[in-house]
């Protein structure tokens, strides 16, 4: 029991997955069950539980394992000694609540009459690999110098446009695929990796029909000797931001360069926020819903604004209605706003659905990026009419219904990057046939001349007149009422109509 003490103690500390297992015994001698005699309490099994499970029976806590392989692999190990190991371990779990199938890699050693078993879930890992890979388009590769053997990982054959049944592309071909005039590039990479350094460049392949913009930062593993034995690499396409980077250099070199009227300023403004996110000239369909945009840039002068929206029919069904409006003006406040609508539209893609979730995501980009700003995102389901949404220091949607008009309840939530771990809370209305939503950034209703209540009196009665009388095209109507260009600020609108 001195020893168990001493095991016990020392396991618990352990920041892995170790558990020493003792054997227990049936008439005839043979291994029936196993007792957790210790374990690590700072990496817990699936159900959360750590040092509680000790003096418990395995065959007690986990009945699907008696019997199967794993199982089998213990009283093996336990009777020859022999260690083992089992690469994927898969354990399926019915009960709500916990995840239904889980890997794992273990490996078993007896130990002090016992077993102590090593184990490391892989499930987890790989699923936070290839989202941060698709979040990020990033891949890694890497070259066995000796061998020539290579490793990618799945994010560079999506990089590539590559079949992973294909295998990684080789050195040749790579070297083949990649611009002429970008070779200089690489062979200079070569010599920063050869004299010690770590190369970061950007350089140009050539992937289909297109030409990609890849960003890889490499360094080297080297042997005792000091010769090179392995290169690591880790890859981004970068060509959608290096696009739009020369399109808004581009475009801001003319603002600074050529003398232009006022109607001429504001045309290239508009030129720029459509470069980011194309306004529709008329109204759109979604899943249940009509949908109508506008953007209208500060009158005072060319001052592109952070101002965004984003409206799209999910896989699953449903709508996600998005505003927000970064603080400033400017080129930064342009690409402040960029990065958000962009990485909103990849949060997307992996699966990320819940408003306040996407909110949290958006308020740790804007504190990695130093920018503030205001945002609501709002999730519509068709089927039920049922509209969740969260807010971060936005102001509440407006709603029309029948000749009225009201803000909707709203959560608390603040303002994108003034907190890095602020919570945004979900609230959920409920939407009728014909029901007119409006979505707006503060430009709409916020005037110095006049002062907020005024303008946003005139907003509520144009929506509320609409409600009472939809007639052919409300949201063309509602559109035209509220069009007001505010002298200071930009203003953005997104009005949704239920459909029956």
């Amino acid at each position: 029991m001195a020893d168990e003490a001493v095991v016990r103690e020392l396991l618990a500390a352990i920041p892995i997955g170790c558990t020493w297992l003792v054997p227990v015994s049936g008439p005839d001698g043979e291994p029936v069950d196993f007792r957790i005699a210790a374990t690590s309490d700072r990496i817990r099994d699936i159900f959360g539980r750590g040092t509680k499970r000790i003096d418990s029976l395995l065959g007690e806590l986990y009945p699907s394992l008696v019997g199967g392989p794993l199982w089998n692999l213990y009283v093996d190990v336990i009777v020859t000694g022999t260690p083992g190991r089992m690469d994927e371990f898969r354990f399926d779990e019915s009960r709500s609540g916990v995840v239904a199938e889980s890997r794992f890699e273990i490996s078993v050693y007896r130990v002090l009459g016992g077993l102590l078993v090593w184990w490391q879930r892989v499930d987890e890992y790989q699923r936070r690999l290839e989202h941060t890979e698709a979040l990020g388009s990033l891949g890694w590769a890497e070259y066995e110098l000796v061998s020539g053997r290579t490793d990618w990982s799945p994010g560079m054959y999506r990089i590539f446009g590559r079949d992973p049944a294909e295998g990684p592309l080789s050195r040749g071909d790579q070297a083949g695929a990649m611009l002429p005039e970008d070779r200089g590039i690489a062979e200079a990479a070569w010599q920063t990796l050869d004299s010690g350094g770590t190369s970061d460049v950007t350089v140009r392949f050539r992937v289909g029909d297109g030409v990609r913009h890849m960003r890889i930062l490499s360094d080297v593993a080297r042997d005792a000797d000091g010769s090179p034995v392995k290169v690591y690499a880790v890859v981004q396409d970068v060509t959608a931001r290096v696009d739009s980077r020369t399109e808004i250099e581009s475009l801001s070199d003319r603002l600074r360069t050529r003398e232009m009227t006022a109607l001429a300023e504001h045309r290239l403004a508009g030129q720029l926020q459509n470069l980011i996110q194309p306004v529709p000239r008329a109204s759109f369909v979604l899943a249940g819903l009509e949908a109508m945009v506008s953007y209208l840039p500060a009158e005072s002068a060319v001052r592109v604004g952070g101002d965004w929206y984003h409206a799209q029919t999910l896989p699953d069904g449903r709508v996600i209605l998005a505003i927000g409006d970064v603080a400033g003006h400017g080129l930064e406040a342009a690409s402040g706003m960029a990065h958000l609508r962009f990485a909103l539209v990849a949060w997307l893609s992996i699966g990320i659905r819940e408003p306040g979730e996407l909110l949290r995501h958006m308020n740790r980009l804007c504190a990695q990026l130093d920018i503030t700003g205001t945002a609501l995102v709002a999730v519509y389901d068709p089927v039920t009419r049922a509209l969740p949404w969260a807010r971060a220091g936005h102001l509440a949607p407006l709603l029309g219904r029948a000749g009225r008009c009201a803000e909707l309840e709203r959560p608390p939530g603040l303002l994108l990057g003034a907190e890095p771990e602020a919570e945004f809370p979900e609230i959920s209305a409920r939407l009728e046939p014909d029901d007119l939503v409006l979505f707006f950034t503060d430009g709409l209703v916020e005037r110095r001349e006049r002062g907020t209540a005024g303008r946003s009196a005139e907003v509520h009665g144009h929506l509320s007149a609409v409600s009472a009388d939809p007639g052919m095209e409300p949201l063309a109507r509602l559109h035209h009422l509220v069009r007001a260009p505010s002298p200071d600020d930009d203003t953005c609108t997104l009005a949704v109509r239920v459909l029956a």
